[in-house]
């Protein structure tokens, strides 16, 4: 029984994976989109193969650079939360040094410890 079980969830985890896959791919038209949710639905296991065999580089390449493209966004959100770094870091020293609030040399330790 739990054999069985773990076969079962095995594969509806398969069918999710193409479902996302099939729906991710931009290349695909609308028309081979639908033939292949009609054939999950009505020969699941076999139609499961197929897609697998025929389309695992294609799945496995557009997972990819999904998880690129997602690294990329959260690390340029994470680069405007924290402020921009030295560059901005920086731009405020120098502010500060030109409207008067800092001194040459308060200025100079600043930028010192700032670029490294």
């Amino acid at each position: 029984m739990t054999f069985v079980a773990f076969l079962f969830i095995s594969v509806l985890m398969m069918m999710f994976s193409v479902i996302v896959d099939i729906f991710r791919d931009q290349e695909m038209s609308g028309i081979a989109k639908a033939i292949w949710l009609i054939a999950l639905v009505f020969f699941s296991l076999i139609t499961l193969l197929v897609y697998m065999i025929a389309r695992g580089q294609g799945m496995a390449e557009r997972s990819a650079k999904e998880q690129v493209e997602a690294k990329e966004s959260f690390d340029s959100y994470v680069r405007d939360v924290a402020g921009g770094g030295a560059a901005s870091e920086l731009e405020k020293a120098a502010a500060m040094h030109n409207s008067g609030k800092l001194s040459d040399d308060e200025y100079a330790a600043l930028k010192t410890k700032i670029i490294g």
